[in-house]
């Protein structure tokens, strides 16, 4: 890690574009000294003040507020201060450059958020929170990425953390005794707290994946044969007429995409063109890109005609839904059935909207969202950082069972340790936090 504060940063923190009010901030030793500069006023901390925005030669640039946040009450830790002017691009860039040009310098992209991890404001787990809450796509994965801000993940690995270090402790404290001839890893206490950990961890496995759910969401292909109303199921799950219905076949060409919520899980609906052999360049070049759609998406509808015998057209593994169309056609009823195949298929008819909650809520079962309760955002790297720590703590159940010795016991634990650690930053790469705040906007 490198110290922060060692210079002064600036940056617009208001989107690109026109609007009513543009922000730029300042954060570092000098952040108090150039805004004094720029509004010819001196600040104090917490005290909103109205003001003319000078350059170095007495012109003013524009008019607006100025706060001063006085170190370490503020976002980053350090000075920081917000020039609240007009939010015209050309102000903005105005003021920008005054800052830069009395000694500050252009932020990198989410540079104030890395200095507020630095300096101890906020650990790894909530900083990523603040992207996802910037960007979140739904109200649910917001309130779930204001959860993970507030700390309640990072909470809830610290806990498991602690448990994991008492654990380290007393097996350490056992291994120092030797003459105690105390055949501890048998001990009840060692097997019941190696078991609570799991548990715990299987837990935060399990809540984590639904919140990389809710932040990342979930991308689904409509697939199958020409005219068996894929156009019309992304019509009638999007609720809106996104696509060309038509009789002929081959009408879609390209792919289509549509973003919606499903109980506050964000989804892509991609439509696809039919797929069939032909010798048309451009209808051959549209099945490639829906099979390699197909390849790519989380989750696969796989449509067909109700009725009629199915045509295997995709040969794709799980996951996967089977969609039997225009059951209004037939006298099937709608919902979801095991077909005579042995297969579970959802029957609907996307012409009346039969059966298409019944598919809806398939879609969020086959993916494993659950959208009862509130949860938190995550990330895949945290699904990873606690699967590699479930599997170091499985290592040293199997060494407590085998009563083998403790030394094993508590290197696995060392790793189950570090790996929790990486979620919240205790344990972190240079590299790694460079990855992670570089996908931020510039600014924040």
């Amino acid at each position: 890690m490198i110290a922060a504060g060692a210079e002064t940063i600036a940056a617009v923190a208001t989107p690109p574009g026109q609007g009513g009010i543009g922000i730029v901030r300042l954060s570092g030793p000098d952040a108090k000294t150039i805004a004094e500069g720029i509004v010819c006023q001196s600040l104090k901390p917490r005290r909103v003040k109205f003001a003319e925005f000078r350059n170095q030669t007495g012109e003013t640039l524009d008019e607006g507020l100025v706060l001063y946040f006085a170190a370490p009450r503020s976002f980053t830790g350090e000075d920081v201060v917000e020039l609240q002017g007009h939010g015209g691009p050309v102000v903005m860039q105005l003021l920008l450059d005054e800052a830069v040009g009395r000694g500050a310098r252009l932020a990198r992209p989410g540079e104030f958020t890395e200095r507020a991890f630095l300096n101890g404001k906020i650990d790894l787990a909530q900083a990523e929170a603040v992207a996802d809450l910037i960007s979140s796509s739904s109200r649910a994965a917001a309130r779930g990425a204001l959860r993970s801000l507030k700390g309640d993940f990072s909470r809830a690995v610290f806990n498991l953390d602690q448990q994991v270090l008492h654990l380290r402790i007393y097996l350490e404290a056992a291994m120092d005794f030797p003459e105690e001839e105390v055949d501890f890893l048998s001990s009840g206490q060692v097997v019941e707290k190696a078991q609570a950990i799991g548990q715990g961890l299987t837990n935060l496995l399990r809540e984590s994946t639904q919140g990389v759910l809710l932040n990342d969401g979930i991308t689904v292909a409509i697939l199958g044969a020409p005219n068996v109303g894929k156009s019309s199921l992304l019509n009638v799950l999007s609720g809106e007429e996104r696509a060309i219905v038509t009789d002929i076949p081959g009408t879609t060409r390209d792919l289509l995409h549509v973003d919606l919520t499903l109980q506050g899980l964000p989804v892509r609906i991609v439509d696809t063109a039919g797929l069939r052999d032909s010798v048309d360049p451009v209808e051959i070049e549209g099945v490639r890109r829906a099979e390699q759609q197909a390849v790519e998406a989380d989750l696969v509808l796989l449509v067909t005609e109700a009725g009629y015998a199915k045509t295997n057209v995709w040969s794709g593994s799980e996951p996967l839904i089977r969609v039997a169309n225009k059951v209004d056609l037939t006298e099937l009823e709608p919902g979801l059935v095991e077909n005579t195949d042995g297969i579970m298929e959802v029957r609907i008819s996307a012409k009346n909207g039969a059966g298409i909650e019944v598919l809806r809520a398939y879609i969020l079962e086959k993916v494993g969202f659950v959208s009862e309760g509130s949860t938190y955002t995550a990330r895949k790297r945290h699904l990873l950082a606690l699967d590699e720590a479930m599997q170091a703590l499985r290592r040293a159940q199997v060494l407590i069972d085998e009563n083998l010795q403790a030394e094993l016991v508590a290197e696995e634990l060392r790793v189950v340790h570090e790996a929790l650690g990486t979620i919240a930053g205790v344990v972190t790469a240079d590299d790694l936090l460079g990855e992670i705040f570089a996908s931020f906007c510039i600014g924040k």
